[in-house]
């Protein structure tokens, strides 16, 4: 049902435009008859109809947004047409007028969905009628003389059906009407038209490909979808876009007409502005140029059922693809020759067709970049197309041709593996490298490559794909190269180009290599970790830039090359890093085998065979020749006509690779010779032609024109000859046809010659074409020569224009070979590609900022190269290239001027922007920079200086070449010299070193080894600079947090440098130095520190170091105060560094200066006085430091100290004692593992104490050591308690050397002072102490013991030899009761061995030596331990006495005897008082410990001395010849005291032994040998002459006679019995009183005994 408001507007529309027609002039004339009669019939209808209309409307009048479109009404279908048929006749006059009326109704009608054309076409079965109206408007246009008015509504009309949503069209219409606009672009004179055609050809291609693309996202799917069949019955059910109220169609229509106005706005404002700036923009219609736009026409309308349907999902789809392949077909049309009008059809054509593509592949969606129909047409169309534009002469050609590449390089590359490379390497490249090429195309080419470089994914790629892949060219590397010529203005000079020129291309190549570092960047940026998360301030721009930065440069965080790539699943095989590696090296290996084959066959096939590239055998060989394009034709031909078996095996195997089946000789032989040259030799030649001819038989069996090989081989051989003949410029006169056949004649085997048509026939073809080889892409390459300068312009252009033919030729035969070829296209996704990438290319890039900052003050070129170099510097930073971070570095550190070889008076802004530029380098790549700190804070050190210039500090330190006033400098250096000191560079410089608090564990050490060793060299300097040590303080204290792992390596280094220039000849230096040390080690103390941990103890060292390398007073005095400070601050943080503390301690007490001396030990007698007392447990790990350290204070030049710090060992022995458990617990220090738990507090407590003790004994003077050694036996006695007996054993061992300081040979005053002091007095204390311990040291060291006695009594001093001789009395008597029997048995051995080692048997032998000049106190000594060897046996004798009967007995028993004698005498005392002094005199001796074997045997040593004694006393002469020497003094020697107490004593211990019961049964032995002693000595006394000697006798002989009378009866007999004799002989001597009185007594019992008399 109609509704009135959308009749009365299509009504309005119709009936208005109807009586505009009927109105108009021309209507009159008689071709315009059934014009107006079909107008006046359609009026009439249209009449009736609103008639009717009205009526319904009079009583229902609707709002308008209700009613329905009119299109979905039926009326108004089957009114269409015969409202369209006056149009369509209208549209056919050739009236202007009637034609944009009809025209502009027809576009309103459609703009508003009145006029769908839905319905099929009565007139052409087949087609809709859309189709039909469509022809009609397109048919409005007749060529160039179409009027203006009706091109612009037929633009309009056109535009409105390909974007309308209320209409269709497909195929060969859509074509049409593209097509149609595309011919009134061309062919319209008018301006405004032409443009508006233009901009009306971009909106319907945008149309076309956006509705292509929606559709896949369109849901739900359409009610009947397109199944590729074109003649779709009902095309309207897939517009999916038609709204179902009237407000969306007006809505359509004001779109439209928004869009129509805004065009030809657009198009008039540029069509006028063009008028005004020069000239009639307006072609002028020639036949030609519409028969051109006619022959465009044809080609579109031949394509249409060309394609097969089935490809595609939807018709829209085929729409797009018929509508790109006809635009890449026009672009690929030639020409005209020469240089093209810019106003020709063609060059118009060509450039529109482009600018078209240009817009459709940057706007590609996901449909056509996948699908498989778009990248074919592209491959075969578009990629030709390009290869032929890409080398247009035509600057604007070339230009689009480039934009077009760089946009399929971006969208498309996944699927143009091969032609991207065609393109790279034939064009871009080649235009580059040329000498002829001009600056206009260089210039396009780069702007091309710098939108390439830009992007991140295409860079990497490139490599991935072709430096990487076996047969494709070294991309990559061969761009970084030329972009790397032109950045250093290496390239050849273009034509035509100015300076200016020049510099902005190479601005450009530097902005390219600069783009590709920073796509690398970008790609690598996961792996880098910035240290300082805010950005820096100083940056000349990021190289990891943010998207605001460098909005073309960002790449999408996934790096994906295609989604809908075709050969997807093959990328996660080849992404891998180490396989492309892999295989690059092996395509190195073969690149590097093919230069060696283009020079010595051979060996290059050698060489790769052995690499494993080639197989061994012939085939091998012969299909690699084959298929490398590498190869040198020419070489080639060399190697296959070689004479040896080898070389003519792989020729067979070559020439047999080739198939002639079905050719004749002459396309044989093209085929065979474009693949090399032939060998200038004959042999050569003739070898080849020979296998050739073979091979052509064999593959060849039916041919009848040859019989035999032979005829072949000949023919062959006569063609060659014929080429060169016919084609050579040295040939003057060329063969003829009739010479050629002549020539021929015979060479066949059969009768018959060959054919002369046949001859003749192949002559005219090598004439016409000559056989050459292929054309090679590597001849291309420009030969520059040394006389190339002299070209002259014209020639150069002439050059250029041939080269660019020959570059286009070559493409274009490169691209089509390619276009049905599938080559898998990796999209590189990994992050380690850039390792290998930049690997290959830092060189280049290198040297290109190397030269730009060498050469040019330019501060673009100097921004971007140092751009380059920073981001260079990242790359090699992320991936820890060592070699290629220096490189970078140094470059950068050697363009700031400021190394010390530089003149500083050079001094220009682009040098403080590289001193920024480094600054920030280590700001941002502190964590990577390894070793190539050290260049930074070189710099850094030198900028301090330039800051002393640059404010105008005179720089007298500044050496060598930078000796320069500041006043003499220019003024420009004045300020950039002054620039170092601004505030950005100095704020810059303190952030590195406050930032490097943050950087890693690794990095922090290298910066301060760095610092330490730039510091090293400030200070070595005639004017030493303390700026990097002021900075390593600074750096300390930033650092000090980190954790103590990282901490202790950073110290290592530090420690190391404190200890250098702490002892540095100038004091200031090493103050500071100390100073530093102080407040760190204050800072570092207020830590604290774990147990069993060390770091206090390292960081201290370098103080000990200082102390003990730095001779300076003050510097000494200095560290002593530090430490005491520190003790007297931090004590309670103190651990490890107790140890550090005592060692410079230690050191301080050997100074000759009191004062430190004085203060040190000040200090340590507050530690062990004070803080032992409170924090002895956490300072137990360096008690044996402070053990030492006091030992070397006892030891010291000054008294006082020495004996105060003796007695500080005595507070140490107290704390050991009362915390022994501390010892044990602390197990793990240095070398303790081994030691048991229970030795500990020995090993770590006691011993060192008692054993630094000994130390101050053997090394100090008399009353330190006599203190020393009192402390230490004091310590023994007091605490010996506890001590187990393996200490002990360790202990004597200490003391015992005491003595051996005595075993050195050392003058002699000395030592007799020491024997008689120290030793004397240990002696006595050892005794002392072997008494209290004796139950534990008795078996231990007794036998030690006794040896060191025996040592003692053998020295030449008299003092220590008696003491020897006591000490072994006071043991034996104060502990013989503890001995047990073979105790005693050591004992008596022991006695036995002194009397034998001191009899002095020499003064039996002495005799005096011939007289020489040192005998005298020769002399002197060895009677003087001759003499003391006299004086040990007596105290022997004395001391076996003493042990035996007890001191004093032996003496009191004599004294006795002679008062008893003398009572005798007088007659006063009886008997029975001497029977009661034996009773109270018992036993105190050792006497009944002794087993009677014991005291025989000591009875027996004590005979042998007292024999010696006698000996010696009866040789007179012996005792005169020493008497004379000078023996013991005035008196002649004798040993009368030694003779009478030793056979005393022996008689009181045989008397004793005689009387004792507990030994009746050894009283027969005893008797014998006493009856034997008493006879020998009373025998000897009757002997003696001299009366003195009888004298010294009589307490002997009181001795015997007494005891004899005291005897039994029994007992006296057998004795008197034994010596009546001699006692007879007595009575002649004149005896002493006492003497007789006992005689007397003795004779008086004998009578009684035997019986001669009665008892009274």
């Amino acid at each position: 049902m109609l509704s009135t408001n959308s009749t009365k507007t299509k009504e309005m529309f119709i009936v208005r435009a109807l009586e505009k027609i009927l109105a108009d002039k021309d209507i009159r004339r008689s071709h315009h008859s059934q014009l107006k009669k079909s107008c006046d019939s359609a009026l009439e209808q249209i009449k009736a109809e609103l008639i009717s209309a009205g009526q319904i409307a009079e009583g229902n009048e609707l709002p308008c947004a209700a009613l329905p479109l009119p299109k979905n009404d039926a009326a108004s279908i089957i009114n269409a047409e015969t409202y369209f048929l006056p149009f369509e006749l209208a549209c056919k006059s050739r009236s202007p007028r009637i034609v944009v009326t009809a025209l502009d109704c027809l576009q309103k009608l459609i703009a508003y969905g009145h006029l769908t054309g839905s319905i099929q076409d009565s007139a052409n079965p087949g087609h809709l009628l859309i189709d039909r109206i469509v022809v009609t408007i397109y048919g409005c246009f007749s060529g160039p003389q179409t009027d203006e008015g009706v091109q612009l509504q037929i633009i309009k009309a056109l535009l409105t059906v390909v974007t309308s949503q209320h209409v269709e069209i497909h195929e060969f219409t859509l074509l049409q009407a593209v097509r149609t606009c595309y011919d009134i672009y061309l062919s319209s004179k008018n301006l405004v038209n032409q443009t508006t055609a233009r901009a009306t050809l971009t909106q319907m291609l945008n149309v076309i490909f956006a509705r292509m693309e929606n559709q896949v996202y369109e849901m739900p799917p359409p009610p009947n979808p397109i199944n590729g069949s074109i003649h779709s019955e009902d095309c309207n059910g897939s517009t999916g876009g038609g709204s179902s109220d009237e407000t969306s169609a007006d809505a359509d229509e004001v779109i439209a007409s928004e869009l129509l106005a805004e065009i030809i706005t657009a198009a008039y404002n540029e069509a006028m502005k063009d008028v005004e700036s020069g000239g009639e923009g307006e072609p002028v219609a020639n036949g030609n140029e519409s028969s051109h736009s006619d022959h465009d026409s044809v080609e579109l309308h031949s394509e249409n059922d060309a394609v097969v349907t089935a490809k595609f999902t939807h018709i829209l789809q085929k729409d797009a693809f018929l509508v790109f392949r006809a635009l890449c077909k026009l672009s690929m049309k030639p020409l005209p020759e020469g240089h093209p009008d810019p106003k020709s059809h063609e060059l118009r054509s060509k450039v529109l067709s482009l600018h078209l593509l240009l817009l459709i592949l940057q706007n590609a969606g996901p449909v056509f970049r996948s699908n498989e129909m778009f990248i074919m047409a592209i491959k075969q169309y578009l990629c030709v197309a390009l290869s032929n534009n890409g080398v247009s002469l035509v600057p604007e050609v070339f230009e689009l041709s480039l934009s077009i590449f760089v946009a399929l390089l971006s969208n498309f590359k996944v699927h143009l593996k091969r032609q991207i490379e065609v393109f790279f390497k034939e064009i871009f490249l080649n235009i580059l490298e040329a000498n002829s090429s001009s600056f206009e195309h260089k210039w396009m080419v780069i702007q091309a490559l710098t939108r390439i470089c830009a992007d991140a994914q295409s860079v990497v790629d490139i490599y991935v794909n072709y430096d990487c892949d076996f047969s494709a060219a070294n991309l990559f590397e061969r761009l970084v190269n030329d972009l790397s010529k032109i950045a250093q203005g290496r390239q050849a000079l273009e034509l035509g180009a100015n300076p200016i020129q020049e510099k902005s291309m190479r601005i450009r190549g530097l902005e390219c290599l600069v783009s590709i570092l920073k796509c690398m960047v970008e790609w690598s940026k996961d792996l880098y970790v910035n240290p300082n998360m805010p950005a820096p301030a100083l940056q000349v721009q990021s190289p990891t830039a943010t998207d605001h930065d460098q909005p073309d440069t960002t790449i999408q965080t996934t790096h994906s090359g295609s989604s809908h790539s075709l050969n997807s699943n093959q990328e996660q095989f080849q992404d891998l890093p180490e396989a492309l590696e892999e295989r690059k090296m092996r395509k190195e290996v073969m690149e590097t085998g093919i230069e060696l084959f283009n020079r010595k066959p051979q060996k290059g096939v050698q060489f790769l065979q052995e690499k494993q590239l080639l197989g061994s055998t012939c085939q091998d060989i012969a299909r690699w020749l084959h298929e490398d394009e590498r190869l040198d034709k020419t070489v080639i031909g060399n190697y296959l006509g070689e004479n040896d078996e080898h070389s003519k095996e792989v020729m067979c195997a070559y020439i047999d690779a080739f198939d002639f089946r079905q050719l004749e000789v002459v396309a044989a032989l093209r085929i065979l010779l474009e693949e090399f040259r032939l060998p200038g030799e004959a042999q050569k030649i003739d070898r080849l032609m020979e296998k050739f001819a073979s091979r052509y038989c064999e593959c060849n069996p039916q041919n009848q024109l040859f019989q035999s090989a032979d005829t072949v081989y000949v023919l062959a051989f006569s063609i060659i000859m014929l080429t060169t003949d016919l084609h050579s410029p040295q040939v003057k006169h060329k063969m003829t046809k009739e010479q050629y056949i002549k020539m021929n004649r015979g060479i066949s085997d059969s009768k018959a010659d060959l054919p002369e048509e046949y001859l003749s026939s192949i002559y005219d073809e090598i004439a016409e074409h000559e056989i050459k080889m292929k054309n090679n892409s590597g001849l291309l390459q420009p030969k520059p020569t040394g006389k190339q300068a002299f070209i002259t312009e014209k020639r150069r252009k002439l050059l250029w224009n041939m080269e660019m033919e020959v570059i286009s030729l070559t493409a274009t035969n490169l691209m089509q070979s390619v276009s049905h070829v599938k080559s898998p296209f990796t999209s590189a996704k990994h992050l380690e590609h850039v390792r290998p990438m930049f690997k290959m290319a830092w060189t280049p890039f290198l040297a290109a900022f190397s030269v730009g900052l060498q050469d040019c003050d330019d501060p673009e070129i100097a921004t971007l190269c140092l751009d380059g170099i920073r981001c260079a510097i990242r790359i090699a930073c992320i991936f820890h290239m060592s070699l290629e971070r220096d490189a970078y570095v140094q470059a950068l550190a050697r363009f700031t001027l400021l190394n010390a070889n530089s003149p500083i008076n050079e001094m220009k802004a682009k040098n403080i922007d590289t001193i920024k530029t480094l600054i920030m380098v280590a700001h941002t790549d502190g964590n990577y920079l390894g070793s190539s700190w050290l260049d930074i804070v070189k710099c850094i050190s030198q900028l301090e200086l330039a800051q002393l210039i640059g404010t105008g500090v005179r720089p007298q330190f500044l050496s060598g070449a930078q000796t320069t006033l500041k006043d003499s400098l220019n003024p420009s250096v004045k300020e950039h010299i002054g620039e170092t000191s601004s505030q950005s560079v100095v704020v810059a410089v303190d952030r590195i070193f406050t930032g490097s608090m943050r950087l890693d564990g690794d990095a922090i050490v290298d910066f301060v080894k760095a610092l330490c060793h730039v510091s090293v060299d400030e200070l070595q300097q005639q004017q030493p600079r303390m700026f990097s040590l002021q900075k390593i303080v600074e750096i300390s204290y930033y650092n000090m947090e980190r954790i103590r792992l990282q901490w202790s390596r950073i110290w290592q280094v530090l420690g190391e440098h404190f200890n250098t220039v702490g002892c540095n000849n100038n004091e200031e230096i090493a103050f500071f130095a100390l100073d530093s040390l102080r407040q760190l080690s204050m800072k570092f103390m207020e830590k604290g520190e774990f147990s069993n941990f060390r770091f206090q103890k390292d960081f201290l060292r370098p103080f000990e170091h200082i102390m003990k390398k730095n001779a300076s007073p003050a510097i000494r005095d200095m560290v002593v105060r530090c430490i005491a400070q520190m003790v007297n601050s931090q004590a309670h943080n103190i651990r490890s560094g107790w140890k550090n503390i005592f060692s410079i301690f230690h050191l301080a007490a050997g100074d000759h200066e009191e004062p430190i001396v004085e203060l040190a030990f000040q200090t340590t007698g507050k530690i062990i006085g004070d803080l032992y007392q409170r924090q002895f447990a956490i300072m137990v790990d360096s008690f044996q430091d402070a053990v030492k350290c006091l030992s070397e204070f006892a030891t010291a030049r000054f008294a006082d100290t020495s004996m105060e710090s003796i007695r500080l060992v005595r507070t140490c022995a107290q704390c050991v004692h009362e915390a022994p458990q501390l010892f044990a617990e602390h197990a793990g220090m240095e070398n303790d593992a081994s030691v048991a738990e229970e030795d500990r507090v020995w090993v770590r407590g006691w011993f060192p104490m008692l054993f630094s003790l000994s130390c101050v004994v053997n090394r100090c003077k008399l009353d330190v050591r006599t203190r020393a050694l009192t402390v230490l036996f004091e310590i023994v006695k007091t605490y010996g308690e506890s001590f187990k007996p393996n200490w002990w054993k360790d202990l004597f061992n200490v003391i015992f050397r005491i003595f051996d300081n005595m075993k050195l040979p050392e003058h002699v005053t000395e030592k007799s002072e020491w024997m008689t002091t120290t030793c004397n007095h240990a002696l006595y204390a050892i005794i002392d102490v072997f008494t209290q311990y004796f139950d534990v040291l008795g078996h231990l060291l007794l036998e030690e013991l006794f040896a060191q006695l025996h040592w003692c009594v053998q020295q030449s001093n008299e003092q220590l030899a008696r003491s020897g001789t006591n000490c072994l009395e006071n043991l034996v008597i104060s502990n013989g009761f503890k001995f047990n029997e073979s105790t005693w048995d050591k004992t008596c051995q022991c006695i036995l061995d002194i009397f034998n080692a001191t009899l002095p048997q020499e003064l039996l032998s002495w005799r005096p030596k011939a007289h020489s000049s040192n005998s005298q106190p020769q002399e002197h000594n060895h009677f003087e331990a001759l003499h003391i060897r006299c004086v040990v046996q007596l105290e022997l004798i004395q001391t076996v006495d003493n042990i035996v009967f007890f001191p004093a007995t032996s003496r009191k028993e004599d004294a006795e005897t002679l008062a008893q004698a003398a009572a005798d005498l007088t007659g006063g005392r009886n008997g029975s008082q001497s029977q009661l002094l034996d009773c109270q005199r018992e036993e105190q001796g050792m006497y009944g410990y002794l087993r009677t074997r014991q005291l025989l045997t000591l009875a027996d040593c004590l005979m042998q001395s007292h024999r010696f004694a006698k000996r010696f006393n009866a040789d007179q002469e012996q005792r005169s010849l020493l008497w004379r020497a000078g023996f013991k003094g005035s008196v002649k020697p004798n040993l009368l005291k030694q003779e009478t107490s030793s056979l005393a004593c022996v008689l009181r211990i045989f008397f004793k032994m005689y009387g004792d019961e507990n030994r009746r049964s050894d009283w027969p032995g005893i008797e014998k040998e006493l009856v034997q002693v008493c006879k020998e000595a009373l025998g000897y006394y009757l002997s003696l002459q001299s009366e003195a000697h009888r004298d010294a006798w009589t307490s002997l002989l009181l001795l015997i006679l007494t005891r004899l009378l005291k005897m039994s009866d029994a007992r006296f007999a057998t004795h008197v019995s034994n010596y009546y004799s001699l006692l007879c002989e007595m009575m002649c001597f004149d005896l002493k009183p006492e003497l007789r009185s006992v005689l007397r007594r003795v004779f008086m019992r004998i009578g009684p005994v035997f019986n001669i008399m009665s008892a009274k």
